[in-house]
């Protein structure tokens, strides 16, 4: 599988998000960094997402990917249209309720862009904000449906008992270099 990269581009306040290969959490912070410079844009008025190059999406991904749909609605009431023929992508997205957040087709000749995407310079996130990434990501799809709560409930539970048990860790620490 070809690394993962994802590209970003914009066309007269339509966002272009071109996920490429193997799109997985490390690319995941600085594509969430850009979804909030992309909604505090006042042109703003809708997402596509081209997956036409993706290989692979990891739930993460996918949670961000939620995360723009809901902002969207209630942003402008529009829906993301998602640009994929792969139909093992379709099926993962249809799985987990994106049917319902997003319009999902697979026109390979959609020119519903012209924006030009370039690669978004993405950062290795340090391992604090990869955590919070992950359970806020988490989070986002278990609101989705049932099912997803149900599949992610155990992950997500383990990652608030860890940031907790961190949490109180890095207090203790402070607290005893204090005295």
């Amino acid at each position: 599988m070809q690394s993962g990269q994802i590209m970003v581009g914009d066309h007269q306040g339509i966002y272009v998000v071109k996920l490429v290969g193997d799109v997985r959490l490390n690319l995941c912070t600085s594509f969430d960094n850009f979804i909030d410079k992309m909604f505090s844009h006042s042109d703003f008025h809708g997402v596509v997402f081209d997956m036409h190059d993706a290989e692979g999406v990891d739930s993460t991904t996918l949670g961000l990917m939620a995360k723009i749909a809901f902002r969207c609605e209630a942003s402008n009431g529009s829906k993301p249209v998602v640009l994929c023929e792969d139909r093992g992508l379709i099926h993962l997205l249809d799985s987990m309720g994106f049917e319902e957040l997003m319009e999902i087709s697979g026109d390979a000749d959609n020119d519903a862009y012209q924006a030009s995407p370039a690669p978004l310079q993405c950062h290795a996130p340090d391992e604090h904000s990869a955590r919070e990434m992950v359970l806020e990501a988490h989070k986002v799809l278990m609101s989705m449906n049932e099912q997803n709560k149900e599949t992610f409930r155990d992950l997500v539970h383990a990652l608030e008992t860890e940031h907790a048990a961190k949490s109180h860790s890095d207090s203790a620490q402070k607290s005893a270099a204090s005295h």
